[in-house]
């Protein structure tokens, strides 16, 4: 089975979404193979860094509505072993972390990149957006964090990552996180361990049953 995951770094839905399909996949028989596909929630510039709590205080018209918001995701996440620092989290533009994470995958370090960045935006207030911050992490998960800001110096992984969202648009892809499985099968959302393992059941009993026509 192949799932393709288009997921945004800052998507605090799609952290829980990775360690949602990550606990799933521990009870899927057979192989899987996951890739995480490039999405930009917000593709605005920020040109200097603010508090995530500002900007979705302003989003939602208010900070009693934002606070319910972050207090609802908080809990959820942590049903799921994940920590999110609001306080902390900084806003930022993406892009430049889908280039890293694109770098990561061709050394097989993919989701690692991926896991490491959300958790440097969600629990320890790093800003993303910045160059040498994100090189940083990938140096703290034992990448050449040299190299790694060599690479987002350069124009390396754009296309990439361009081609990521526009594939993401022709598919009709409006939300993360998204699964497309084995090219055929939308699942958008951060569904549960239980509902996630069923749709993957369900979906692994059609492709056996077309199989054998």
């Amino acid at each position: 089975m192949d799932i393709q995951v288009w997921s945004d770094v800052t998507c605090p839905w799609c952290y829980i979404g990775k360690a949602r399909l990550e606990r799933t996949l521990q009870l899927v028989d057979g192989a899987v193979t996951v890739t995480y596909r490039a999405f930009q929630l917000n593709a605005v510039p920020v040109p200097e860094p603010i508090l995530v709590k500002q900007v979705m205080s302003e989003t939602l018209g208010g900070p009693e509505r934002a606070e319910e918001m972050f207090t609802r995701v908080t809990a959820m996440a942590a049903s799921e072993g994940l920590r999110l620092d609001f306080d902390r989290a900084v806003a930022a533009n993406t892009f430049a972390a889908h280039r890293l994470i694109a770098w990561a995958a061709t050394q097989d370090r993919q989701a690692d990149m991926l896991d490491a960045l959300q958790r440097a935006h969600f629990s320890e207030g790093i800003d993303i957006g910045s160059l040498s911050a994100i090189a940083r992490v990938a140096g703290s998960i034992g990448l050449d964090s040299a190299a790694a800001l060599a690479h987002l110096e350069s124009e390396a992984a754009t296309i990439a990552v361009n081609t990521d969202i526009e594939e993401a648009r022709a598919l009709g892809i409006s939300s993360v996180p998204t699964f497309v499985i084995d090219g055929k099968y939308a699942l958008p959302g951060a569904h549960d361990t239980e509902t996630l393992l069923s749709a993957l059941e369900e979906i692994a009993r059609r492709e056996s049953a077309n199989a054998g026509l």
